[in-house]
């Protein structure tokens, strides 16, 4: 996570493979920190990668902050057909932050329309967040 702060995403995941060469245990905690360096230097192919590795290799079920890394990530990339797919497709009720994340990517590369349903989206799951409008003005 450290690493990642600082703009140093590599660094960040080749720790990990040294973790996992070493027979060190991945938990969630690393996960979150793995995506996190991936979102924060846009290492796309590599979130993508740790994110399905996740479960299929490490059996960790993603929680909360995984989906919000991944659908950050997709945004910033602009990937934001993905990043709404990725929401739809998530196993569990997408919290506040995760529609956020969707909603200031939409923001940022101009996709008035899904921010429009995205901002419905977030007012019908917590209708006293004024950030949806704040964000949809903007």
């Amino acid at each position: 996570s450290g690493y990642a702060q600082h703009g140093h995403g590599k660094e960040a995941l080749q720790l990990v493979e040294k973790m996992q060469q070493e027979g060190l245990t991945l938990d969630h905690f690393t996960f979150i920190g793995v995506l996190s360096a991936c979102n924060h230097v846009g290492l796309l192919d590599e979130g993508c990668y740790y994110f399905n590795s996740m479960h299929c290799d490490h059996n960790i079920s993603p929680a909360g902050a995984h989906y919000t890394c991944m659908v950050d990530l997709l945004g910033r990339a602009g990937w934001l057909d993905d990043a709404e797919d990725f929401v739809k497709k998530m196993t569990i009720q997408p919290a506040a932050v995760v529609l956020m994340a969707l909603l200031g990517a939409c923001r940022v590369h101009g996709n008035v329309e899904l921010a429009k349903h995205t901002a419905e989206c977030l007012l019908e799951l917590e209708p006293q967040n004024a950030a949806a409008f704040v964000l949809l003005s903007n």
